[in-house]
């Protein structure tokens, strides 16, 4: 099984991307690179940081990898938090402060439309690739299920049956997810590279 090296130690990003990616690849984790840095995340764009981290391990560690950045773009926030989601209630990854923020700013707004966009880059050798998805979708007033993770008891994408990302099982959300599609143009292009 070909190893590849995802620039994360986030558990829930790595289950979901073992999961989207089968076992055509053995992914590791920048734990198991013995990477324990907190990579700086200062690009103004989920595309930049992502770059970021994928080529800071490939300059410090050597290896070809993969890092991802998402973003949740609110329409009525003028595209907020965007590339400022993980760490919009102040604190990095509080996920509950993040939720909580977002909705006391669209307290009493009715256009919540949103979309999630996952950036992934690809540094391979000398090359860097890019694989982007989208979903497009709306924020809830309150939260639904427990699933997932981030701001998916929020928000409700329009492809589906009415529920959140946190209610659905994991398959469900890989298939129609930001994250789901990016990774699998990812897949695509490694499975073509290995062919």
């Amino acid at each position: 099984m070909k190893k590849i090296v995802f620039a994360t130690n986030n558990e829930h990003k790595l289950a979901e991307l073992r999961q989207i990616m089968g076992n055509v690849f053995d992914i590791l984790s920048l734990n198991d690179i013995g990477c324990h840095e907190d990579i700086p995340e200062t690009a103004d764009t989920i595309e930049g940081n992502a770059l970021l981290k994928a080529r800071y391990v490939k300059d410090h560690y050597g290896y070809d990898c993969f890092s991802d950045d998402t973003g949740l773009e609110v329409d009525a926030l003028g595209g907020e938090p965007g590339v400022h989601s993980a760490r919009y209630g102040g604190v990095a990854h509080d996920s509950e402060r993040n939720i909580d923020k977002l909705l006391a700013n669209l307290q009493g707004v009715s256009d919540r439309r949103a979309r999630f966009r996952t950036a992934v880059v690809l540094i391979q050798g000398e090359e860097t690739h890019l694989f982007e998805g989208k979903v497009e979708g709306r924020i809830l007033t309150e939260r639904h299920g427990s699933g997932g993770f981030g701001y998916d008891s929020v928000f409700c994408p329009d492809e589906g049956d009415g529920r959140t990302f946190a209610q659905m099982a994991p398959q469900e959300k890989n298939a129609i997810s930001h994250r789901g599609r990016a990774v699998a143009r990812l897949v695509a292009y490694l499975t073509l590279q290995a062919g």
